[in-house]
């Protein structure tokens, strides 16, 4: 049968919320570098 011990909200999700501010830190990285390059090669008429 199903372990019915658990509460809502009692988990430990430090190691996911670690791993999401990661993914987050790395996209916003990531377009921030597309968008400087975008205006690089604008500039030198690419």
């Amino acid at each position: 049968m199903a372990n019915n011990d658990h509460e809502h909200g009692k988990m430990d999700i430090s190691e996911q919320e670690k791993t999401f501010n990661g993914f987050v830190s790395m996209s916003a990285k990531g377009a921030a570098i597309c968008i400087g390059l975008l205006i690089f090669l604008a500039l030198v008429n690419a």
